[in-house]
């Protein structure tokens, strides 16, 4: 499959984790339904780790654990298809998964085989268990491979954490998307440290095989299985702000079947969706504004010939933060400006002497869509 915008869904790990069922799954697909989480683009509803049985049958196959999906997964599968959905499931490169049940290594076109078979629409590729002598590229390569010659078009989300210099041969393996971190916490240290991972390897995303900073957690606030200290609604807001700008998928971690209006505001922010999923899928730039890693401006250019600007303030401090339009190839002198409008609040913003400025409290953000004008 080539997937041309960054994918958008849910997925089970962040809140649930192992607990798990088929009533849940079925019950978070009409979720993103009846939410209207489906007409933003949010389309696949992904089981996570701890479906299976620990052990594979005699004949070498997986199985669904079937106290936790009685009916199997071709059935949950036909369900969330039937509400115009797409459906995934996870697996491991090694001999175990992440939670130790089993994995796909050595069964690989087999297991592809069956994931067709289920109808399934996206496989999440874990990194854990590998053998130490096998070569994590090579694995996913071999993955790659069994997926395309499965008989279905199934989206590979290869999830490395950037281990082992993934970013340097990712794009071989036929994955669709990468993880370039480690798993994310519902707090504001893992959101700060998540987005300053991006600084060095920007180049490396795009279209074909999106860069993944791992699924959101607005809307936890401190529950669920990665829920720690949570986060306030304007760090909610920085946090999905950051992973628009910087073109990586959208998989919601949150229970949806009981998100609150503030968090389904920020997930379902058109202004930013349709930033995150811009049909040109240029790659991000950003600056660091005075060289300091914790004001980061990130700059996206647009199909249309728009601009988008954040400004982001990951210190505790307020701070004034600006740029100069001629760094984001507006030429002042030839007579254009830039004017626009901030993404959550509606704002309107234009360039001052040739200068986009901003006074920003610590974690939180201001993103402009700016559109390039003549000068008055």
């Amino acid at each position: 499959m080539i997937k041309h915008l960054p994918p958008m869904g849910w997925n089970t790990w962040n809140t649930f984790a192992q607990n798990i069922s088929e009533e849940l799954i079925l019950q978070s697909a009409d979720a993103m339904v009846e939410t209207g989480l489906k007409d933003e683009g949010y389309e696949y509803i992904v089981i996570d780790d701890c479906w299976a049985l620990r052990e594979r049958d005699k004949a070498g196959n997986l199985v669904p654990d079937p106290a936790k999906f009685p009916h199997g997964m071709k059935y949950v599968a036909d369900y969330i298809h039937s509400k115009g959905l797409k459906f995934g499931m996870y697996s491991c490169c090694g001999t175990m998964t992440c939670a130790r049940y089993p994995a796909s290594y050595n069964h690989e076109f087999a297991d592809a085989a069956a994931f067709a078979e289920w109808g399934v629409d996206f496989l999440k590729y874990d990194y854990c268990f590998k053998p130490n002598f096998a070569d994590g590229k090579m694995l996913y390569r071999r993955m790659g491979l069994a997926l395309a010659n499965c008989g279905r078009d199934i989206l590979f989300s290869g999830c490395s954490w950037g281990a082992d210099k993934t970013h340097e041969w990712i794009g071989s393996t036929g994955a669709n998307m990468w993880r370039s971190t480690g798993d994310i916490f519902d707090s504001w240290e893992s959101v700060k440290s998540l987005i300053k991972q991006q600084y060095d390897i920007l180049p490396f995303g795009g279209q074909g095989c999106f860069n993944d900073m791992d699924m959101l957690i607005v809307g936890m606030n401190g529950r669920g299985n990665v829920g720690l200290t949570g986060c306030s609604e304007n760090e909610y807001k920085l946090h999905f702000a950051a992973w628009c700008l910087l073109e990586s998928p959208l998989m919601i971690g949150c229970d949806i079947r009981s998100m609150t209006k503030e968090t389904k505001a920020i997930l379902t922010n058109r202004a930013l969706i349709d930033i995150q999923q811009d049909p040109r899928c240029n790659r991000p730039y950003l600056f660091k504004f005075a060289g300091n890693d914790d004001f980061p401006i990130i700059v996206r250019a647009l199909a249309n010939g728009d601009i988008a600007v954040g400004f982001f303030n990951l210190s505790d401090s307020p701070a004034n933060l600006w740029v100069v339009a001629d760094d984001l190839g507006i030429p002042f002198l030839q007579g254009r400006t830039l004017v626009g409008a901030e993404v959550y609040t509606g704002a309107e913003k234009r360039a001052v002497n040739g200068t986009l400025s901003v006074d920003i409290e610590g974690h939180t953000c201001e993103v402009y869509r700016m559109t390039v004008k003549n000068s008055d």
